[in-house]
């Protein structure tokens, strides 16, 4: 039986992303060739694939310039043989964000997949985001921008420890390249004077009053006829305890007061397309604000073993196409784990707490036994019949690149 015809070519990256294997099924189980760019010499899961063509351009993080030059290039050799209206950009991470907002707007026959003018600028910045979310009726942590080490010393007693600072352009161009975001937990002023040496007056700094607590998500897609698809999950696990993404998450109902005011503030914004809604749940309850994410999350898998195919939804939204015209199945609760990350949150538990702020630090035996109950409901990330080696090779290159971070930071 011949294959039926391709609906479009989808270019995305970076392969590197944590969602890039997901959303490179999604679009391909929805009919697409998709083409991933990754940056040159650098591990990806997604390398491994026999649905997707990568292509390689410099990374960002060394070579701006060079890096949106090699973009523009691949995109044009791509566009020739392709026909117009097909082909549409989606960026998986800040960085791409950054690089094909720029790419859109020089190379009209590809479509940007993704947040563009203003959106654009708010999904960059985390300022940008605690007012706009702040406005729109989210509890959002106490917090100030802060510009340099003196500013950051007078405005500290506003706030008390503990706190957390983190860098608020999430994808800053400074010395002809992308500089990677980074965040500091400080627990007293020894800590504190610590991280303000780190940063070196590097950009923005957001200080923000630190809260303890579970991590909750919320997640949708905005279209011309409204708000739809709405999800949300918790997490189980941090693959580092100390603050990272989920190495274990579970479905759960979306809260009414949350899908509210995210609402309302994208509504403000015109935002069109797929929209994660990062949360914090902490000891009493309360829900906090956190971040925006405009781009595929990293618990994409969660979404997609609950019949939720954001990544194609936005591609046919970025298309020209009413992704909401699709029937979402209703599931039961789903729990989803990443086999990398969850042995590497084990070796985390082992190494310890690196700030005192952190008060509830997860006990070895207790998480070991925890990862050790599977059920029903539970998933694996970047698992695909049809393509097994990406799993393998994600699993041992979480471990690699991880353990390799570990030593070079030890």
């Amino acid at each position: 039986m011949p294959k039926p015809p391709l609906r479009g070519t989808v270019f995305l990256g970076f392969a590197e992303a944590l969602s890039a294997p997901e959303a490179a099924w999604s679009l391909v189980e929805c009919g697409y060739e998709v083409v991933a760019f990754a940056r040159k010499g650098r591990h990806s899961a997604l390398r491994h694939s026999r649905l997707v063509t990568i292509r390689e351009i410099p990374a960002p993080e060394l070579d701006y310039a060079e890096s949106i030059a090699q973009l523009s290039l691949e995109a044009e050799e791509i566009a020739q043989r392709c026909a117009p209206g097909t082909m549409a950009l989606l960026p998986l991470d800040d960085a791409s964000l950054f690089l094909a907002s720029g790419l859109a707007r020089t190379s009209p026959s590809w479509k940007l997949a993704g947040p563009e003018g203003q959106c654009a600028a708010m999904a960059l910045s985390k300022e940008l985001q605690v007012e706009r979310a702040r406005e729109a009726g989210f509890s959002v942590p106490r917090c100030f921008a802060v510009h340099s080490s003196s500013e950051a010393h007078r405005l500290l007693p506003d706030l008390g420890f503990p706190v957390i600072l983190k860098t608020s352009d999430c994808a800053p161009v400074r010395d002809g390249r992308i500089q990677k975001g980074r965040h500091w937990i400080c627990a007293n002023l020894q800590e504190y004077e610590a991280a303000l040496s780190q940063w070196r007056e590097a950009g923005t700094l957001l200080l923000q009053q630190y809260l303890d607590g579970a991590g909750e998500g919320l997640f949708g897609i905005a279209t011309p006829s409204g708000f739809g698809a709405w999800s949300a999950h918790r997490r189980l696990r941090m693959m580092n305890p100390h603050g990272s993404g989920s190495s274990a998450c579970m479905s759960q109902p979306v809260s009414s007061e949350a899908k509210a005011s995210a609402e309302r503030m994208l509504s403000s914004l015109g935002w069109q397309g797929l929209f994660m809604v990062e949360m914090l749940r902490d000891r009493t309850g309360e829900l906090w604000f956190i971040e925006l994410n405009g781009r595929p999350w990293g618990s994409m898998a969660l979404s997609r073993r609950q019949g939720l195919e954001y990544p194609a939804w936005q591609v046919r939204l970025g298309l020209g196409e009413d992704p909401l015209d699709v029937s979402i199945p209703a599931m039961p609760p789903v729990i989803c784990r990443h086999v990398g990350r969850e042995l590497m949150h084990l070796l985390f538990v082992i190494r310890g707490r690196k700030s005192k702020a952190i008060q509830s630090w997860p006990g070895f035996w207790r998480s070991a036994m925890d990862m050790l109950k599977v059920g029903r409901q539970d998933r694996l990330y970047n698992w695909c019949p049809r393509d097994p080696m990406v799993f393998l090779s994600d699993c041992y290159y979480t471990l690699h690149d991880n353990l390799a971070k570990t030593g070079r930071a030890a």
